[in-house]
């Protein structure tokens, strides 16, 4: 159902079985890492034209995993990491 590298991939399906008897499978809840316990591979300030997917695109090589920086830096909300020019945010080396 989801990609390898997907933040999804390893969570455990669930089914929930209704009254009529009709059964939807879903993922589990994922919850955010300690992002503090997560190895970094690099801390970088935020440029003013900076966006998550383009940082992720060019440190980790894939966009769609700005996921994995978003856990590091304890947050859901990929654009906080780059709402203020200056701040630094930490690149995690991924993790299987």
């Amino acid at each position: 159902m989801f990609d390898p590298t997907s933040r999804y991939y390893s969570l455990e399906t669930a089914t929930h079985v209704a009254n009529d008897g009709t059964q939807v499978s879903y993922k589990k809840r994922r919850f955010l890492p300690k992002g503090q316990t997560m190895p970094t591979l690099v801390e970088i300030r935020v440029k003013d034209s900076d966006r998550l997917d383009m940082i992720t695109a060019r440190i980790l090589g894939n966009p769609e995993q700005y996921w994995r920086i978003c856990d590091a830096n304890n947050t859901n909300n990929p654009k906080e990491l780059t709402e203020k020019t200056g701040q630094s945010i930490r690149i995690p080396i991924p993790q299987a």
